[in-house]
């Protein structure tokens, strides 16, 4: 677990976090790509449609499944849902992305209730040894 700025800056210390710790786990290089851009777009997501001023990412090796957490401290509006962009539109793609690579995506409220957990579960590809 890390807890970063809400800070446009803080998104690549964020991917760069999760890929280490998956290398560690000895995830395979597809796994920490997917991983990487998921984060990228739920903690991008938490910054642009928060007014979190900070942000938690947790990351769990369920075994097959790796899962993603970025918790925000609440002060957004709605819940997070795919966008509708157009061809022209350069942003409003994220989480149809992260819906994609995902085996599984969501989001619930933080435990303390101020707040919300989006998470995504992806496959957990192992490098070969």
């Amino acid at each position: 677990m890390f807890r970063l700025p809400a800070l446009s800056a803080s998104v690549a210390d964020a991917r760069g976090r999760i890929r280490a710790r998956l290398r560690e786990w000895g995830a395979g290089a597809e796994l920490r790509d997917d991983a990487s851009l998921v984060v990228t777009e739920l903690f991008t997501n938490a910054v642009r449609h928060t007014d979190s001023e900070k942000i938690t990412c947790v990351l769990h090796d369920c075994g097959s499944v790796v899962r993603v957490e970025v918790t925000d401290q609440g002060r957004g509006t709605g819940v997070p849902a795919p966008g509708v962009a157009g061809a022209d539109e350069e942003g409003g793609r994220g989480l149809l992305l992260v819906s994609v690579l995902s085996l599984a995506w969501g989001s619930d409220p933080a435990e303390d209730g101020a707040g919300r957990v989006v998470w995504a579960e992806l496959a957990a590809h192992r490098a070969p040894h």
